[in-house]
């Protein structure tokens, strides 16, 4: 082990892996991913060369939003499987020297909870507070002119008690009182019990909506919005008063500090925030006593401009407060795939990019095989957002995982699956296996790369050039430097090298080895690492 290894967290040095269950191995011929599945592939997870797995919510629910609307924080869902189930799933993967990271919902719960059926039992029920409610306006309409992510207002009736609760998604999804302390207890609660069981971090899901204004003000209007973008109705205004709010970064706090004292620094806590700049950066915490990284998606985001994409990165790194760890992310469940954004060829730079930059990347299941998003008819949709936005649900990046062309239904299950698989011919993981030019043997060379150079998995990132269609930069460490150049363009692209060096690797992989002396030229859609001499 190098002493850079030695100094670094593993979460630093390391890659992560998310896995849709749903979508993943079915392993009971129910058409649903389960986790008996996920640990009969776990080998080929190792294999890959990441470090640990991130699980999508597995938890008892009743599928409204398939299993961001929890029941039982503590439960597992049948259609996954046991709690034994998941005892066996952490043991394989820790025998594989692979983490364990949980999706973690504290925003809102199902209100099918136990605690919200409480809350709405009564007003004066001990666990009314537990939950956002506020009677109507004298005309009887909405509180206020708070907006669901998922379009319409931010409020839902319940006939028994005669008020609104607040959701800031689904109308199955009652926002949680983070202002409660007996909330903040029972959800730190939920985190004890899990790292008990052997989890070594979570994802926070839609954390900027912990909490909500005290007086319920009306969000103003956004004065950028031009009312096209029908997917995301709700950025017709400014969420001031109901995201991103100081109480959100307590809250966070509490988080981490339940973390640090069930095995320090080892456990890793990761937020899911769609922000940039200040904002962003503020959720590290004042001191790094927040998120050990909140999500960077700008990459998912971005338009596919090396100039564009260069500057984001310098900004990005720049920002940064002292001693916080970079996060990067191309692809996950919310988004259309990075195959289908950027096409199959950019498809190898972006992974490139993902696995050369400096922080923590995520990978998301079948990325790493080239898949593309599926072809899912209005008749097979699943996703609550596709109902309530039609042609905008996030099915198509959720099919299910190519395994082989040889077994029906991919090899991913004996039955119908919960969202179909591609017809003719498609990306298969047993094709690739035996292709040493495949997206997949790119993915095992880049993170045996990765693994293998401190320079990658922990050193410096510096500028290098950037016009056009080309992006370069320097990765270096103990006196050791790496140029990685890429080509987002369809024409050759001739570019200097600061020294003298052998190419490591080509996304194209035909060229390892390869001496470099002044120069490299990169051909349409390649990237390449060139290591010094």
């Amino acid at each position: 082990m190098s002493e850079a290894s030695k100094k670094h967290l593993w979460w630093q040095k390391g890659v992560v892996y998310q896995i849709y269950p749903r979508s993943f191995m079915d392993s009971n011929a129910d058409g649903i991913g389960d986790l008996p599945g996920i640990t009969t592939k776990l080998e080929y997870v190792a294999h890959l060369g990441v470090d640990a797995v991130w699980l999508s919510p597995i938890f008892s629910s009743p599928m409204a939003d398939f299993g961001y609307d929890v029941s039982d924080y503590t439960g597992i869902h049948p259609m996954f499987g046991t709690l034994e189930d998941f005892d066996a799933f952490v043991e394989k993967a820790h025998g594989l020297g692979l983490k364990v990271i949980l999706d973690y919902v504290p925003n809102h719960t199902s209100d099918e909870h136990p605690w919200f059926v409480e809350s709405r039992s009564s007003k004066v029920n001990p666990k009314r507070d537990w939950y956002v409610w506020r009677d109507a306006k004298p005309d009887g309409s909405v509180p206020n002119n708070w907006l669901s992510e998922f379009g319409g207002p931010a409020w839902s009736w319940d006939e028994k008690t005669g008020q609104y609760y607040y959701r800031a998604y689904h109308e199955k999804q009652p926002d949680l009182n983070w202002r409660n302390p007996e909330v903040r207890e029972a959800m730190v609660d939920v985190l004890r019990f899990w790292m008990d069981r052997g989890v070594d971090g979570f994802r926070v899901d839609a954390v900027n909506h912990l909490a909500e204004d005290e007086s319920f003000r009306d969000d103003p209007p956004n004065p950028d919005w031009d009312g096209k973008d029908s997917r995301h109705v709700y950025h017709r205004q400014i969420p001031i008063h109901t995201s991103n709010l100081p109480e959100t970064h307590e809250a966070v706090a509490d988080m981490r500090r339940t973390l640090d004292s069930h095995g320090g620094a080892e456990r890793l806590l990761i937020g899911e925030v769609y922000l940039s700049g200040e904002e962003l950066m503020a959720y590290y915490g004042v001191a790094n006593d927040g998120f050990h990284m909140p999500t960077n998606m700008e990459l998912v985001r971005a338009a596919w401009d090396a100039r564009k994409i260069s500057a984001y990165i310098e900004a990005y790194e720049a920002a940064l407060p002292e001693g916080a760890w970079p996060n990067w992310v191309v692809g996950n469940h919310d988004n259309p795939r990075i195959a289908s954004r950027v096409g199959k060829g950019q498809a190898r730079v972006a992974a490139m990019l993902l696995l050369t930059l400096r922080g923590t990347p995520t990978i998301y299941y079948g990325d790493e095989i080239g898949m593309t998003d599926g072809d899912v008819p209005p008749e097979l949709e699943r996703d609550p957002v596709a109902k309530s936005v039609p042609g905008f649900g996030r099915d198509p990046e959720r099919t299910p995982m190519q395994w082989n062309a040889t077994e029906k239904n991919a090899g991913f299950s004996d039955s119908e699956p919960w969202l179909p698989v591609p017809e003719g011919d498609f990306a298969t993981v047993e094709a690739q296996r035996g292709d040493s030019y495949s997206m997949l043997a790119l993915h095992r060379k880049l993170l045996a790369l990765r693994r293998a150079e401190d320079a990658l998995s922990v050193g410096s990132y510096s500028p290098s050039e950037v016009r056009d269609d080309l992006l370069s930069y320097i990765r270096g460490h103990d006196g050791r430097r790496l140029l990685v150049a890429l080509n987002f363009g369809e024409k050759d692209v001739d570019l200097d090298v600061p020294f003298r060096g052998r190419i490591s690797l080509s996304t194209h992989l035909d060229r390892e080895g390869e001496e470099v002396s002044d120069s490299v030229s990169l051909r349409p859609n390649e990237g390449v690492v060139v290591e010094e001499s």
